[in-house]
């Protein structure tokens, strides 16, 4: 069910809900990051990759992750510049801080399927997050041929600072130091994802928080999340709401905030920028 309640009585309602909750379960979706100023096309697209554009003929960043290159040295010119941009560069706008700050003194847990770690750099205690598809930060063995990961930031750095011509120095193709074939970044393309003991360890973490809040008056704030992975987050945020009475389900998503009628009367659904709203609820 869509909502098209009034503004203002939405933003109160949501804030009581905040201030009532015992523990807050943050499930962010790419429409967070969004609304953060990571758009993938348009201006910001031009401005970082006009070569690759007139070379290849995409016109925006995901169509370029998943250009056929002919060399890797070709490849990874457009993927460092792609995750120097997207991972290592500051935060186009303060959406990441303005959340942080509104629920930094409550019990909270982020369940995010997006890939940037602008939660722990505003703060967020890394402890408290679970990335469940991965992060642009880390390498991982194209095979592969183990369950390790590698931090991946002094190597995109060089990648950038010294690549000409949309190819980067052949010594800087990442390898695997275990089989020796190319790396692959640690993103859930396909069957070949890994998940390392990082990995597993914050599955285990949110899980006992979701277990030990289950009866409480617990806040699921959704946060731009669409319909491409429903199951990871809205689909259980929408259970864990209908078993327990006392809880409140909030959908922020501009074009997309709905709810099941089951969960109606616990629910908040925002039609609205994720980051008007943030600020409209610290004001």
């Amino acid at each position: 069910m869509k909502y098209t309640q009034d503004y203002s009585k939405q933003i109160t309602e949501l804030k009581n809900a905040l201030d009532n909750a015992e523990a807050v379960v943050i499930g962010a979706g790419a429409g967070l990051s969004t609304s953060a100023g990571f758009v993938y096309s348009g201006e910001r697209f031009t401005k970082n990759f006009a070569d690759f554009e007139k070379k290849y003929g995409f016109h925006d960043m995901y169509s370029g992750g998943f250009y056929p290159y002919s060399t890797l040295e070709e490849k990874w010119a457009y993927l460092s510049r792609y995750v120097y941009i997207n991972r290592y560069k500051d935060i186009p706008k303060p959406v990441y801080e303005d959340l942080y700050n509104l629920v930094k003194d409550k019990d909270y847990f982020v369940l995010t399927t997006n890939v940037d770690h602008c939660f722990q750099k505003v703060g967020f205690d890394k402890k408290r997050l679970f990335y469940t598809q991965g992060d642009y930060g880390l390498f991982q063995c194209s095979e592969p041929c183990h369950n390790s990961t590698y931090d991946n930031e002094d190597t995109i750095r060089r990648m950038v600072e010294e690549q000409k011509d949309m190819k980067i120095p052949s010594s800087l193709i990442p390898k695997c130091p275990v089989c020796g074939k190319p790396m692959s970044m640690n993103l859930r393309a396909d069957d070949k994802f890994v998940e390392d003991e990082g990995w597993h360890s914050a599955c285990e973490r949110y899980g006992d928080f979701i277990e030990n809040h289950k009866d409480k008056r617990v806040l699921y704030l959704e946060l731009g999340v669409g319909g491409n992975t429903p199951v990871i987050i809205k689909y259980p945020f929408w259970r864990f709401t209908l078993s327990n009475p006392k809880a409140t389900y909030a959908c922020i998503n501009y074009g997309e905030a709905m709810c099941p009628e089951q969960i109606q009367k616990q629910s908040i659904c925002i039609n609205e920028d994720i980051g008007k709203v943030i600020q409209s609820l610290i004001k």
